[in-house]
């Protein structure tokens, strides 16, 4: 007889909106997996910032919304707020959050004496947004989770800073060829 195939379960996380938001109602980071008119986006994170901001602290971190879950976090002054669909686990949307702060929080060096404590800083979002952008992709691809690993996210992050860096360094030092 032939051996029975062990069944595997592949838990695939989709999350079809990511926000960074700030205790004051600024969206400091908003990026979309679902095709979405931008009406309809400044629509839903008009709404979604409203409900998690007047929501006590002390209360669940999950909000049904409409056909959709809203799935929270506090870090420092920032809402870290994801949306996914109904059918789909918060807990491990909420470990995905968790997974982004420490990778942000490693990355631009926030790293705090109480591992339990998380410092990621609004001003590092806020001029560095094109590199908490590109950390989000290494993390999600279409909204699917692509690397759960803390380290190989900052080595493909800290690989990409210095072949920008070796970029810069090579375009000042190449010498001009041309006349005015």
């Amino acid at each position: 007889p032939e051996p029975a195939l062990a069944s595997v379960c592949v838990c695939v996380l989709q999350i079809e909106s990511v926000l960074l938001v700030s205790r004051q109602g600024k969206t400091r980071l908003a990026k979309w997996y679902l095709n979405a008119s931008l009406k309809d986006k400044t629509r839903m994170i008009r709404e979604i910032t409203s409900l998690v901001l007047s929501r006590p602290h002390k209360q669940c971190n999950f909000i049904e919304f409409k056909e959709k879950k809203i799935v929270y976090k506090r870090y420092a002054s920032l809402y870290f707020i994801a949306c996914i669909s109904k059918d789909e686990n918060e807990l491990i949307t909420l470990e995905a959050i968790h997974l982004f702060v420490e990778v942000l929080d490693r990355y631009f060096g926030n790293v705090s004496t109480k591992p339990q404590y998380h410092c990621v800083c609004e001003l590092d979002i806020i001029f560095n947004f094109h590199k908490a952008y590109y950390i989000l992709d290494e993390l999600f691809i279409g909204g699917y989770q692509q690397e759960s690993s803390k380290k190989e996210i900052l080595r493909i992050c800290t690989q990409q800073e210095d072949y920008m860096d070796e970029s810069k360094e090579e375009g000042f030092s190449r010498p001009r060829t041309g006349t005015r």
